[in-house]
């Protein structure tokens, strides 16, 4: 194994076509530990949320890239968050709120929604946030410590909803995470930056990094990875920079590829 830290995006790669691990993922992240790889989820998710989700698995990994780089923590500590300026987080909630979006405003620990939402949106929501609250008033909890504003809608977020967003705060990072979702961050931040950091934590070199991704939120993690793989369903995109191509998400790609480099 040459790699020391792999960065795993969830949806679309890791996890299978119904939000599911791979069958035997936890002998891979057994396998990982035991050989000083640390497997690290890299997602657009709530920390808590990813902590959630491998909560009885074979231990909890050693880090976590969380709101699509702008949470990362290390050993059960946050060791980096990147706040968004106050103004374009207005902005960003009245253009989603004016146009029927649900914004879903972000800080470290905790994720802000409207009080009036839907069951089905509701829904959604809790699948990429265990840790929310509900407000009548968004507005009033932009303090300096929102790191990301994800916005929801059952629409074709990539012509729909990422124009307004791009409109609304262009100054920020905005990038597709989902076929419904559109995530807006700090513009020095992405998922690229976030595995820079977590390697410096785990003094980590760049060559010893890789990455597996699918969607155009990953774009930055893949070229900051010493070798990256593109899944078989990626974007387009992703494929043009990819150094490998995993099978599909739906076929288990990441396990396959996370046995044969662990010699499973």
């Amino acid at each position: 194994m040459t790699y020391r830290l792999i960065a795993l995006d969830m949806d679309g790669t890791l996890l299978d076509g119904e939000g599911k691990f791979p069958p035997g993922f936890d002998e891979i992240l057994r396998a990982a530990h035991e050989q000083g790889v640390v497997l690290a989820p890299a997602s657009g998710r709530q920390l808590g949320t990813l902590v959630d989700m491998f909560d009885g698995l074979h231990g909890s990994p050693d880090g976590f890239i969380a709101e699509n780089g702008a949470v990362v923590a290390h050993e059960g500590e946050i060791v980096s968050t990147s706040p968004m300026p106050t103004g374009p987080v207005h902005a960003i909630i009245d253009a989603a709120l004016a146009r029927g979006f649900v914004p879903v405003v972000c800080r470290p620990l905790m994720a802000h929604v409207p009080a009036d939402l839907d069951a089905a949106s509701t829904a959604e929501i809790d699948k990429y946030y265990h840790a929310t609250s509900a407000e009548d008033d968004l507005h009033a909890i932009v303090d300096g410590e929102v790191v990301k504003v994800a916005v929801y809608r059952e629409a074709v977020a990539e012509a729909e909803i990422y124009p307004v967003l791009r409109a609304a705060a262009p100054g920020l990072n905005v990038v597709v995470s989902g076929a419904n979702w559109v995530d807006a961050m700090d513009p020095a931040v992405d998922k690229g930056v976030a595995l820079r950091a977590l390697a410096r934590a785990l003094a980590v070199k760049p060559h010893e990094t890789a990455a597996f991704g699918d969607y155009l939120n990953d774009y930055a993690l893949l070229e900051a990875a010493g070798t990256a793989w593109a899944m078989d369903n990626a974007h387009p995109d992703l494929k043009e920079i990819a150094d490998h191509i995993a099978p599909a998400n739906t076929e288990h790609g990441v396990a396959v590829v996370l046995r044969d480099l662990l010699g499973l």
